[in-house]
Parts: C-alpha cells; structure tokens; sequence
C-alpha cells in the first residue's frame, strides 16, 4: 500500500490535467485536431477492440454469476448490504446513466428513425422499430457490464483482501501487494483520475448548457456567460455539499430524489402519451433486441459503406465513452455495494438498470416517434439541429407539457449532481491513496476545481475536444479491464478453498 505521505499520484493527475487544458486554453484549433485524429485513429484501426472488449466485459460477469462462485459475498461472510435496495439502486443508475437519458429519450430514437442505419425506408414503420432496437442495444447490456466489471474486481480485492479502493488494486495477482506504490500501478491510477475528471468536468459543461437551453426554451432565459456561470456555481455548490455530507446523507438523498423524479416523469408520459404504442412498443424493441443482441454486438463495416460511419460516429463512440466512464462509475459502484454476493450484484447492476433503460427509452421514444408516425407534428428536424430539446418538443403536444418541462429541468440538475458528488466522492478516494472515506477537504478541493474546469473550458470552447480525448483515453483502459476480469477469476481460483460461504 502506498505510504500517506505518498501524494505522487495526486500531483501528476493535476499536473497532466492543468496541461491538458491549458494545451486547450492556449491552442483550441490545434488541440481539437489532436484529440479528433486520436480518437479517428482508434475507431479506425481499434474498433474492433472496442468492440471485442465490451463483449468480454458482458459474458464475464454473467458467467461469474452462473458459476459456482455467484453466492460469495463482496465482503465479510455474513456481512449485510450498508443501503436498501432502492437506495442502492437509485445510487448507481443515478451515477451510471446521469442526464443521458434525458438528453437522448427522445433524440436518438428519432434520429435512427430519419436516418436509418440497416437499410429501411426513412420514415417508415420498419424505421421506427429499428430505431428503438438500436437505441435499446446501445443503452442496454453493454455499458452496465463495464461498471461491472471494474466494481466486481474493486469490491473483490477492497472487501476481501482489505486493498485500498485504487483501481490499481484490481491487479494485485500480477503487481504484489506492493503493486499500488509500483511505477505501472501509480500510471494505471493517474490514468484513472485523468478519465473521471475530463469526464466530469466536460459532462458538467455539457450540462451547464443543456440546462441553460432548457431555461430559455421555457423561460426566454438569456444564454450568456453569466447565466452559465450561475448555472456552474448553484450545481457545483449542490454537488460538492452532497458530496461532503457523504453517501449516508447528501449522495443518496439526492440520488434517492432524482429517482423519484425520473420514474414520475416516465409515468406521467406513459398515461398521458400513446399508452398502447409504448406497452407494444416496449414488447417488440425487447423481443429485437434479444433477437438480434449477438449479431449487433460483432456488427462491424469490414467492406466499408455508410454504415461505417454510421459505427464509428454511434456505437463505437457509445462503446469508447462507457469504457471511459468506467473508473469513477465502477469505484462509486464498488463502495456502496459491500456486502452483496456476486449473484445479487451482477443482477442489480447489470440487468435491472437495463430493464429501466429500456422502459425509459420506451416511453420518451415512442412519444416522438408517435408524432412523426402519425403526422401529429414532425420533429425531427429540430431534434437534428439540437438533439438536447427533444424532449421539450415532444412535451408540447401532450396534457401538462409545461409541467412537465420544468420538472424535466429539475430532472436534468439532479442527473447531474448525482453523477459530479459521486464522482468527486472518488476522486477523493483516488487521491488519498483509496481511503473509503476521504477526507471532507479534499472533496471540497475536487468539487471547486471540476466547476473551475467546467467554467474555463466552456468559455475557451475546449469542452468537445476535452470529452474527445477522454474517449480516446479509453482504449488503454479497455485492456486495463480485460486483464483485470483474469486478475479477479485467477484470485477466485486461488481463494477457492478459503471461501466459507462455498462449503455451505
């Protein structure tokens, strides 16, 4: 285990991140071209990678679960859950999907429906049913078994063999026990600390504006750098007070609220909306996406074609941003799931959310794609120009769509601020060498510094090419995670005759 004074890790994060903005800062146009030829480069020549290691990452822990070691507990024998189920669950569906959900319920689904990428007819019935497959594939399975992946390995080495919560802990079969303070465990550490803080920073930019967007679409709110900065400090305040009060209070009243509000809003549609397309709808997006889930998940353009394209700009993109997202999803996932056996946490992790991604998609999809389908209202070229309101116009031709827009608003801020507290709440344990409850300073000291980043980027216009190269970053973590699943199945191998839970 590293030594406490040993803030090595800390300083080269930071030092890498200030210059990695300050590269934006200085020289945007060069350093949107880098991070765009980077991440060109991988979709090009490591697709297939990507591609290869998030079907790794869903056999895994699925197999783990069927075999004889899905009744070992992520901590002591004996031990309990620390949260409720529902609590739990609001917690890492909160982390784990933040406002994507909102920013494209409604956006994707109609996107495929106009521009369809397996050969149907723009506009078509067969469209609209291709369009929520897709958009189901790419919200299903897949981007939980990454969060798995990495919260199974981390809950594993912290619960059971007393690792500090570092995502270098995961390779203790192969570094030693020594293998945190090693030169290519502190480097797998940084790396770590790098994706979760240009993710964060860049989704809280992101959503500054979406946000905005939202106030001058119900409002006539202006959209200017002072409303933005408001916008950055209410958020980041909330956030970092979440953060501080830790998981028993601030984070999970919060994640508690946001869940509240997700499935009143999804409810309320659903009755208010075209209540048989969404059941039929919900039925035949989840009978495609079972039918087609293997030939989808080895789908790639060997001859090239538009569908290449369309693979590097969607799927690929999807696949290379939840890898990224992995580290401070996995390690939040990983500390609030102690005491939990593997059965218990691959279903709560990675087929429940999937379940609610579904029915989300279902719903919000569905009421725009009605509209379009039927000739209600034609949407789709707004939602072209700026796939973050479609939301609001579908809510304009349904009962109580003003309503419903504001709380769609409240929705968003605290999808939000459930993604940024549970990832400051890691960073700080990255950065206190995998203390499981970090300091309150250091938490206040990366929650200032994110909306600080957030603010400079959004102003400089380095937002996108930061969000571009973190994607980018996360084709060395693909390999990090597929030798992490040996790491784990090696020490369970080795442990086997250890385990008292199996003797039962």
């Amino acid at each position: 285990m590293q030594s406490q004074k040993d803030n090595s890790v800390f300083f080269i994060s930071m030092a890498v991140t200030a210059a990695t903005v300050l590269w934006g800062i200085i020289s945007p146009a060069s350093f949107d071209a880098a991070a765009k030829g980077l991440f060109g480069f991988l979709i090009e020549y490591f697709g297939w990678g990507y591609m290869l290691a998030m079907n790794i990452f869903v056999l895994f822990p699925i197999l783990l679960c069927m075999s004889r070691f899905g009744k070992l507990r992520l901590g002591e024998p004996g031990s309990k859950p620390e949260f409720s189920n529902i609590s739990w669950f609001a917690m890492l569906f909160s982390a784990g999907m933040g406002v994507g959900l909102v920013f494209y319920g409604v956006g994707e689904p109609v996107f495929h429906f106009m521009t369809p990428p397996f050969g149907a007819a723009a506009g078509s019935a067969k469209a609209a049913e291709d369009a929520l497959r897709t958009t189901f594939f790419h919200w299903g399975l897949h981007p939980w078994a990454g969060y798995a992946v990495i919260a199974l390995c981390l809950a594993y080495f912290q619960y059971r063999k007393g690792a500090p919560g570092l995502m270098s802990s995961m390779f203790l079969p192969v570094l030693g026990q020594k293998g945190n303070s090693s030169v290519l465990g502190k480097t797998i550490d940084i790396l770590a600390i790098f994706a979760t803080i240009a993710g964060l920073a860049t989704s809280l930019g992101l959503g500054t504006l979406q946000i905005n967007s939202g106030l001058k679409y119900l409002f006539d709110m202006p959209q200017n750098v002072t409303l933005q900065l408001v916008i950055i400090a209410a958020l980041a305040f909330i956030y970092t007070g979440t953060a501080v009060t830790g998981i028993e209070r601030g984070i999970k009243f919060i994640s508690n609220l946001n869940l509240f509000l997700a499935c009143l809003l999804s409810m309320a549609l659903f009755f208010i909306g075209p209540t048989m397309a969404i059941v039929e709808s919900l039925m035949t997006g989840l009978g495609d996406y079972l039918s087609n889930v293997v030939n989808q998940s080895f789908h790639m353009a060997p001859y090239g074609g538009e569908y290449k394209g369309w693979l590097g700009g969607w799927t690929l993109y999807y696949w290379a941003w939840w890898i990224a997202w992995a580290p401070f999803v996995g390690s939040f996932i990983a500390r609030i799931s102690r005491g939990r056996t593997i059965r218990e946490f691959v279903s709560g992790v990675l087929v429940v959310p999937a379940l609610g991604s579904f029915t989300w998609f279902a719903i919000f999809g569905t009421s725009g794609l009605n509209l379009e389908v039927t000739g209600v209202a034609k949407i789709a070229e707004k939602v072209a120009a700026d796939i973050s309101v479609g939301v609001f116009e579908v809510y304009k031709y349904y009962p109580l769509g003003g309503v419903m827009s504001v709380i769609m608003v409240a929705l968003i801020s605290t999808f939000f601020i459930t993604s940024a507290n549970s990832g400051t709440f890691v960073l700080s344990m990255y950065s206190t060498q995998g203390d499981m409850n970090p300091p309150k300073v250091r938490m206040g000291i990366w929650g200032i510094l994110m909306a600080a980043l957030a603010f400079v980027l959004l102003m400089s216009g380095g937002l996108q090419s930061l969000q571009i190269a973190s994607i980018a970053a996360a084709a060395p973590f693909a390999v990090i995670m597929v030798v992490a699943c040996w790491c784990l199945w090696k020490a369970l191998v080795k442990d086997e005759a250890t385990f008292a839970e199996l003797a039962d």
